[in-house]
């Protein structure tokens, strides 16, 4: 058995361009960013400077992040995952709270969209309504929307 790798420590003159070639394959979190750059093996307190001068220059953006991955992932998940997923990602709920309250009109016609691609037929028997149920909520629907996206309204 070999022994294990260290990780070099990287050039600091790295860290910058690091960041950047990330941002430029998409839009990170600030949190985000930060944790990709410290597993790299940059230290904490550079990484804290860079996302700050990053910042500073609008070259990242949690508000930015948060709309890009809304607009990303709306198609396939309701507002609870989406939510979910953004406080993961490392995003302040005031930012989350404003990025999905833009996104409630549609969350109707997405949950409706999501259950005919996967069902396309209501369902006949409790076995089935409890199974469509659970799929729409791993997906992030509440149960309200699941509800009358599934077409039955009434309590059972």
């Amino acid at each position: 058995m070999s022994p294990p790798k260290l990780k070099p420590t990287p050039e600091p003159g790295t860290l910058r361009e690091r960041a950047l070639g990330l941002l430029a394959r998409r839009e990170h979190s600030r949190a985000e960013l930060a944790r990709k750059l410290e597993t790299a093996g940059f230290a904490r307190e550079e990484i804290g400077n860079l996302v700050d001068t990053f910042e500073a220059k609008n070259w990242l953006s949690d508000q930015r992040f948060a709309e890009s991955y809304v607009a990303d992932h709306r198609a396939r998940a309701g507002s609870i995952k989406l939510a979910y997923d953004l406080r993961q990602r490392g995003v302040p709920d005031s930012i989350i709270a404003g990025v999905l309250s833009d996104n409630r009109d549609s969350e109707l016609e997405r949950a409706r969209a999501v259950w005919k691609k996967k069902f396309g037929a209501s369902p006949t028997n409790a076995a089935e309504k409890a199974k469509q149920i659970r799929f729409m909520q791993s997906r992030g629907f509440a149960g309200d929307i699941i509800r009358h996206a599934i077409g039955n309204t009434a309590e059972d």
